[in-house]
């Protein structure tokens, strides 16, 4: 799997359009509380992977091949 992951990605995974969006803003808001401010920019798209798995609850999403 990618190490930058953006809502088009999760919608490959299986996920609807609105359900994808709302998971990559809150790994940008849990990003943001983390210290990285970057994230709190409204056209960043891209969330590393590692923030998206434990939305999602799959650790295993960052260890996957292409």
């Amino acid at each position: 799997m990618k190490q930058m992951l953006n809502y088009q990605d999760l919608r490959q995974l299986g996920y609807p359009q609105n359900q994808a969006r709302r998971i990559i803003r809150r790994a940008k808001a849990d990003l943001v509380k983390e210290g990285y401010p970057f994230y709190n920019g409204k056209r960043v798209g891209l969330v590393p992977a590692a923030a998206v798995a434990k939305i999602i609850a799959l650790p295993s999403l960052e260890d996957e091949d292409q």
